[in-house]
């Protein structure tokens, strides 16, 4: 019976493929795949154009949410396990199929604990970075200080952390809040290599800052009596060289601790600046160029469009 069904199914001529005809459909297949291979091979070349890209496309959504695409988790770090800081919480991005992530290191203000920022954390870390909240040596300490320390902290995240594995340690940032936002400054002035700063309602006795080299977003507050944007956020940001890619963003209708609650404003601009610059990720210029224009959470927005870096 299979005899006969194999000969069934093989008896009319019409199903043959004449043995010149065959070898002309395998080399049009093959010339098919060839070029199926080219293609292929050409992709991993175009990504390669902008390697640092980590989830998908952003949308005016997508930088609004309290959470991005990434799951998080988090690690406390303490104080007695380290030198230069006070220790804090380390927010991660628990997949590693993306290969390594961005790091931005957050300072507190004055009298205040990591605690005051904890909302940056998982905020931060869901959309692609490791997050690294810090405790100050104490809670007293002055601006040059905790610049030095955001440094010592991103140096023990990048060298000794549990996680220093999942870090590029070539993309960097800072963020901090008052005294925490002035060592923003300073550790973008001892630290050039540093990809993006963001001081949120910065206060420090110097105002001037042509040594900076980081691009840098300037958060401050309408409302800020504690570092009025007249004597603190403006000035800084005047003083920055005019080749440098930097924003001036002024929320209306806000405190000086403003950036110590989730802030939807503070978090979209945060978002695109640190994935523009920390990530090279231009799929987020869309939110800072052309300039945001004044609304009923931005009191002002200045800067330099298109970025260069």
């Amino acid at each position: 019976m299979q005899q006969r069904l194999l000969s069934d199914d093989a008896s009319p001529r019409r199903h043959r493929t004449a043995p010149g005809r065959a070898r002309t459909v395998k080399s049009v297949l093959a010339a098919a795949f060839a070029a199926a291979g080219l293609v292929a091979a050409s992709l991993p070349a175009q990504a390669a154009d902008n390697p640092y890209e980590r989830g998908p496309a952003p949308t005016q959504s997508s930088i609004e949410a309290s959470r991005g695409s990434y799951a998080t988790s988090q690690t406390s770090v303490s104080s007695l396990s380290v030198t230069g800081f006070g220790g804090g919480t380390i927010y991660y991005p628990t997949s590693t199929a993306d290969g390594t992530f961005g790091a931005v290191a957050v300072a507190p203000g004055f009298t205040a604990t990591q605690s005051s920022m904890a909302w940056l954390g998982p905020r931060l870390a869901s959309q692609g970075f490791v997050v690294f909240t810090i405790d100050t040596n104490t809670t007293s300490d002055q601006p040059a200080s905790r610049g030095r320390q955001l440094l010592a902290a991103l140096d023990y995240l990048t060298q000794r952390s549990s996680v220093r594995g999942r870090i590029d340690a070539a993309r960097l940032g800072v963020m901090g809040h008052s005294m925490g936002g002035g060592g923003t400054l300073e550790a973008a002035k001892s630290r050039t290599s540093l990809k993006a700063a963001i001081p949120l309602t910065g206060w420090n006795t110097d105002k001037s800052w042509p040594e900076l080299r980081t691009p840098t977003l300037v958060v401050g507050a309408d409302a800020d009596t504690i570092a009025p944007v007249a004597t603190h956020s403006e000035p800084f940001y005047g003083s920055l060289p005019g080749t440098l890619d930097k924003a001036y963003l002024e929320l209306r209708g806000a405190s000086h601790f403003t950036p110590n609650t989730s802030n939807t404003t503070i978090a979209k601009y945060s978002i695109s600046w640190l994935k523009r610059f920390i990530d090279d990720d231009t799929r987020y210029e869309q939110f800072l160029c052309p300039l945001p224009q004044a609304s009923t959470t931005i009191a002002e927005y200045r800067g330099n469009c298109p970025h260069s870096s």
